[in-house]
């Protein structure tokens, strides 16, 4: 029997997928069950590989992103700081100084003052020497600049990179400015063209004119240029008048010592001078010859063989200090002369540098006792029997005041004035034997009296002199007549205001020791004019004569009669009188001592058959000393530079 069909129920249709977006699908992620599900084995690790890369990926990307904005901004910023280079050099090149021509550049007159043995002795202004070249220069000389200065000077192109990193490295690590990085060309513009004050234009110029030079000069000319304008010290510009400011020799025949010196003063002229502190002098030079061997211009055994001492001074800027009283004096003088010249001179002076370092000598052994006495300041002038200024001291010091008593000071002669009326007497037809009343005496109701307050009655005019008889001076003024006395000194060279009043033979008239010194020229010389002068010759640096000194004037101003037995009445006031204290000048010694009232100034005054000297002590105030007279410390110190002198 055949089996029955059951029926079958229709299948229900599928419904259709919605289809899945692309970025849906991508998205979608299985979800974790726990358990293996049915992927493929090694499936996560694929995907977390993947992962990694694309993260890298994006990194690498968002990092050169970052790469190219840094290097762009990078660009941007250096055009725009090359532009801000360029307008700030612009801005300070704009007015730097006239650079067509060197020679254009101004500097001051110089003065050089030149001993009677012509050698120079001080100088003004700006002293520039012979311009010499490289090739005239000793080879030492220029080694010792460039080793000390610049040692890389010959390899850069006016900016040294290398030097200027060490400077700047050594002066950060000491934390302050031990080192400079300027480069020999770079100092030249700043000497040549700029001044010397510190900012960046001027740096920046200095830096822009260097390459200038550099462009236009070679290595040897940019070092000409530099050795002949340099300041050493001492107002000496250049390396020739260095050496003969320094060394008294021209820079052509410098000594390695002496240019190992004078290369040591570059770096601070005042502090390494050797004048004023040989100790670091001696230390610098030292280090300018060490400096010679790193660059093997000197070997080790040369310098061994040099010693350690400085080389002996002998020009300009060796001279004492004292000397500058003179000096100054005289660099007046030159000028009044030859006005308002413009070229260097060249000034011949009477100056004698040994009489003048006697002098000077003799002062400093007298300065404590002096100021313990209450003079606290003197003056002092040596004349020759011409009237020829030898030497002169102004002051004890002259760095603490070049105000020069000397010349510049008027005081009260006090007696040794009182000589001039004995010359009006002796020529009025008196003799030295002739006497005169030493009583008291009342002139217009004035009564002077004598210092020791005793009277002598009748004595001779030569004990009148010696003894400083105050009462017999006026009885012998009155008796030959004031006007006769203003006369004598007028036809003598006095210059100084004479009051024709009844104290004018005691001195109380103002006059400067030099001026003083000076009346006594004609009484030492046999009566013949000595207006004193300290000028020979003036001529320009180049040798054109400006001024000459005619021969000595021989106009007779006394009878040698006359001045002769004056001579002998001075000579009584050494021998017994007042001035006994000065006997050790020597039997040919003769003067006059001079107190004025409550002991404001002390003088003596004297001379011997070779020169004149004056010495005054005081004080600048007027103040009065203690007890100091010109027939005591005065006369004391004038024997002792009449005994320093003889033979000189």
């Amino acid at each position: 029997m055949a089996k029955r069909k059951t029926p079958q129920k229709p299948l229900k249709p599928l419904k259709p997928l919605k289809p899945l977006k692309p970025a849906a699908a991508k998205a979608r992620k299985p979800k974790s069950t726990g358990a293996i599900g049915p992927q493929k084995a090694g499936s996560k690790k694929a995907t977390t590989h993947k992962s990694k890369t694309k993260t890298a990926v994006t990194q690498r990307a968002s990092a050169g992103g970052l790469l190219r904005r840094i290097v762009k901004w990078s660009v941007v910023v250096g055009i725009w700081g090359l532009v801000g280079l360029g307008g700030l050099v612009a801005y300070y090149a704009y007015d730097l100084p006239d650079i067509s021509n060197l020679s254009l550049q101004e500097r001051s007159r110089s003065v050089r003052l030149l001993d009677n043995a012509g050698n120079s002795f001080a100088s003004y202004g700006a002293y520039h020497g012979e311009a010499l070249t490289v090739a005239q220069l000793p080879g030492h000389m220029v080694a010792a600049v460039v080793a000390t200065e610049d040692r890389r000077f010959y390899d850069h192109f006016g900016l040294d990179i290398r030097g200027l990193a060490r400077a700047i490295a050594v002066n950060v690590w000491s934390g302050r400015v031990r080192q400079g990085g300027s480069t020999l060309t770079q100092q030249l513009a700043k000497n040549i063209f700029l001044t010397p004050q510190r900012s960046l234009r001027r740096k920046v110029q200095e830096l822009l004119l260097a390459f200038w030079l550099e462009a236009r000069f070679s290595k040897a000319e940019i070092l000409t240029i530099y050795l002949n304008r340099v300041y050493f010290g001492a107002g000496a510009y250049g390396v020739d008048a260095a050496a003969r400011s320094y060394f008294g020799k021209s820079a052509r025949h410098l000594t390695v010592r002496e240019s190992a010196l004078l290369a040591g003063l570059l770096k601070a002229p005042s502090n390494y001078n050797p004048v004023r502190n040989p100790a670091a002098a001696r230390q610098r030079t030292a280090q300018v010859l060490a400096n010679m061997v790193a660059i093997g211009a000197l070997k080790p055994a040369e310098v061994k063989r040099l010693g350690t001492t400085l080389p002996p001074l002998e020009g300009a800027a060796s001279t004492s200090r004292s000397h500058r009283y003179m000096a100054d004096w005289v660099f007046e003088r030159a000028n009044a002369l030859v006005g308002s010249a413009v070229d260097d001179l060249v000034v011949q002076t009477t100056l004698d540098r040994k009489v003048q370092n006697a002098v000077e000598a003799v002062v400093a052994e007298f300065r404590t006792i002096s100021r313990q006495k209450g003079a606290g300041q003197i003056a002092t002038v040596v004349l020759d029997l011409n009237g020829a200024v030898q030497a002169m001291v102004g002051g004890f010091d002259y760095r603490r005041s070049q105000f020069n008593r000397a010349t510049q000071a008027r005081r009260q002669p006090g007696s040794a004035f009182k000589p001039i009326v004995y010359l009006a007497a002796l020529e009025a037809g008196l003799t030295a034997q002739s006497r005169i009343s030493d009583q008291p005496i009342s002139v217009d109701g004035w009564r002077p009296r004598n210092y020791d307050g005793t009277y002598l009655g009748e004595i001779t005019l030569t004990e009148a002199l010696a003894q400083s008889r105050n009462t017999a001076t006026v009885r012998l003024a009155e008796q030959v007549g004031r006007g006769q006395v203003i006369a004598l000194a007028r036809r003598l060279g006095a210059t100084a205001t004479l009051s024709a009043n009844p104290s004018l033979s005691l001195g109380v008239s103002e006059m400067s020791p030099l001026a003083l010194a000076s009346l006594y020229v004609p009484i030492a010389n046999g009566g013949f004019a000595g207006t004193s002068y300290g000028v020979t010759a003036i001529e320009t640096a180049m040798g054109a004569a400006l001024f000459k000194r005619q021969s000595g004037d021989d106009r007779p101003v006394l009878s040698a009669a006359v001045s002769a037995e004056l001579r002998q009445m001075l000579a009584a006031v050494i021998g017994n009188g007042t001035g006994r204290a000065a006997a050790a000048a020597g039997p040919r010694a003769a003067g006059k001592t001079g107190t004025s009232q409550g002991f404001r100034d002390a003088w003596f005054v004297g001379f011997d058959d070779r020169r004149v000297v004056v010495v005054w002590l005081g004080n600048d105030d007027g103040s009065a000393m203690k007890a100091v007279t010109g027939g005591g410390l005065a006369a004391k110190i004038w024997a002792a530079i009449m005994t320093a002198t003889r033979g000189l």
